[in-house]
């Protein structure tokens, strides 16, 4: 496993994960303003500037199962409290590999930086580009460790059309430069978590990211 991130991240979008021992890897942030944790089968990677000594002491404090240690709460307040950062939920983490050829379906790049999906995605990700389709939006951008990220929004009245699986599957073609492309689904969001999993994106573990206030 190489030593920064962007390499765990690489080699996983490639299928080659963390050996699943038990441990737990601490690596620096790729910047300051992405920090958090990232769990795959029987393998945390912490990735924060905190001092490693503390975030082990912290993890073998806890009285809970070593393998969920580094997602358990106790844990994920006391990161919170340490670095002073704030998180929304821990998410299923998926990526998929790119596509060639045009979307599947009719979309229209928007202009519009004050289009509240690319206000939004903008607090998160750099060069962050949005596509509109006939009732939905898929947004690109680069988050974590530079990685490129998908995000999509389907309106109410017209769910169960297929447009959720259509918008993910057109992030696939709208990367850049053969990349493949990450994204997140909220574990209880399950319209969401399959909508890009039939598009083709595989789960490769959960993630808790810490945002500045």
């Amino acid at each position: 496993m190489g030593g920064t991130l962007a390499d765990v991240l690489d080699a996983a979008a490639r299928g080659h994960f963390p050996p699943p021992d038990g441990g737990t890897t601490i690596v620096a942030q790729h910047s300051r303003r992405d920090a958090g944790v990232i769990a795959f089968t029987a393998h945390s990677v912490v990735f924060t500037d905190e001092d490693p000594d503390w975030v082990r002491d912290t993890l073998a404090a806890l009285d809970c199962d070593g393998l969920a240690a580094t997602m358990n709460p106790r844990f994920l307040g006391a990161l919170l409290d340490r670095t002073g950062r704030s998180t929304d939920t821990i998410d299923l983490l998926t990526v998929a590999s790119p596509l060639t050829g045009a979307p599947p379906l009719a979309l229209r790049e928007l202009s519009d930086a004050d289009h509240p999906r690319e206000a939004r995605a903008r607090k998160r990700r750099d060069d962050v580009r949005v596509w509109a389709a006939d009732g939905g939006v898929v947004v690109l951008g680069r988050g974590v460790a530079g990685r490129w990220e998908a995000a999509i929004e389907v309106d109410e009245d017209v769910r169960h059309r297929g447009l959720g699986r259509a918008l993910a599957t057109a992030a696939r073609h709208l990367v850049p430069e053969g990349q493949p492309v990450w994204a997140q689904q909220a574990a209880g969001n399950a319209r969401s978590v399959r909508a890009f999993q039939a598009a083709g994106f595989r789960p490769v573990g959960a993630e808790a990211l810490l945002l500045e206030r």
